[in-house]
């Protein structure tokens, strides 16, 4: 019914700007469009990919039917290794938080910051120098975690984990 229409890789400069702006006037779902429109005229512009999976994470508390992997899917587009696992951490954190809010099972809540500190371990790993970003992450997540005593694994997980520190060696 309705064409979209294209805009000029020319124009991309100011709409990233409109997007980002709209992310902070706290109207993601304009910036997640201006995004969409701006991927493609670039399909590969990484700095539209990580705007755009910030304004979908953004409505992960807004009631809309944005979920978890509609932001995951953006992950592969990111070129440096370094922005995926971080990016990941944000996606798996606000995730987390979004269940925790909506009272989901504190077993579940606890398994998405699991996941996060992971993601967010492995881009500290190569994380370019001074840049402590996903070590902040990290440590927000540890507090949430240490706050809540609501999140902890499931009980079978705590049994099972128990048992990666026996001194038995595997066969």
């Amino acid at each position: 019914m309705y064409e979209l229409k294209p805009i000029s890789r020319a124009s991309i400069p100011h709409a990233l700007e409109m997007a980002e702006r709209y992310r902070f006037l706290n109207e993601p779902r304009e910036a997640e469009s201006i995004c969409r429109d701006i991927l493609r005229a670039d399909p590969q512009n990484q700095q539209a990919i990580v705007i755009m999976l910030l304004a979908l994470t953004d409505q992960f508390t807004m009631g809309v039917r944005v979920n978890v992997n509609h932001a995951q899917e953006l992950l592969p587009r990111l070129t440096d290794e370094y922005h995926r696992h971080y990016y990941e951490g944000v996606i798996h954190e606000r995730w987390a938080k979004t269940q925790l809010e909506q009272g989901v099972p504190g077993y579940v809540v606890f398994e998405w910051f699991a996941q996060a500190m992971q993601s967010f371990e492995k881009a500290m790993a190569i994380r370019p120098r001074d840049n402590e970003d996903a070590v902040l992450r990290w440590n927000t997540c540890a507090r949430i975690i240490k706050r809540n005593d609501e999140l902890r694994p499931r009980p079978e997980d705590r049994d099972h984990a128990a048992d990666f520190h026996d001194e038995v060696p595997h066969r």
